[in-house]
């Protein structure tokens, strides 16, 4: 699967870490930085990059990851079909596929440990969209709700 991956400073590490198991595990990843530790860098660049390679096709998901993942989330979120969520169990990490088409997994860096990031990332990229009635019905209201707005 082609996976967008970025993060600030504070997720850099995790980043690097995600993003040599997503490879190990078959993934190609484009990893749209930080691509050095910069203590000067700010989450929503990173968060917006990686919505604007899924919402453009570019990559069929995207990974996030700050500090606590809560700034990433809102900025991820600004941008049109994304629906980006912060995850830090495993039942939202793929519930959030399976009913809501969640396309964007944001990982707070100094929330979580590596092992359960990668935990999260492959329940995450492991769910499909169930497709069920009732969450089409409410992925149509969200997408409604953006072109309302």
């Amino acid at each position: 699967m082609k996976i967008a991956l970025g993060a600030d400073h504070a997720g850099f590490e995790l980043k690097q870490a995600l993003a040599a198991a997503l490879r190990q595990n078959g993934h190609e990843v484009n990893d749209l930085g930080a691509h050095q530790f910069d203590p000067g860098d700010d989450y929503v660049d990173s968060a917006a990059a990686v919505a604007r390679a899924v919402s453009g096709g570019q990559a069929a998901r995207g990974i996030v990851v700050c500090g606590s993942g809560v700034g990433a989330t809102v900025a991820a979120n600004k941008l049109a079909g994304i629906r980006a969520c912060l995850c830090h169990d495993i039942y939202s990490a793929h519930q959030g596929v399976e009913h809501d088409d969640m396309n964007v997994l944001v990982l707070g860096g100094r929330i979580i440990g590596p092992a359960l990031a990668q935990e999260l990332v492959e329940a995450f990229l492991r769910a499909r969209f169930t497709a069920e009635p009732r969450h089409v019905r409410r992925l149509d209201k969200i997408r409604k709700l953006e072109e309302d707005s």
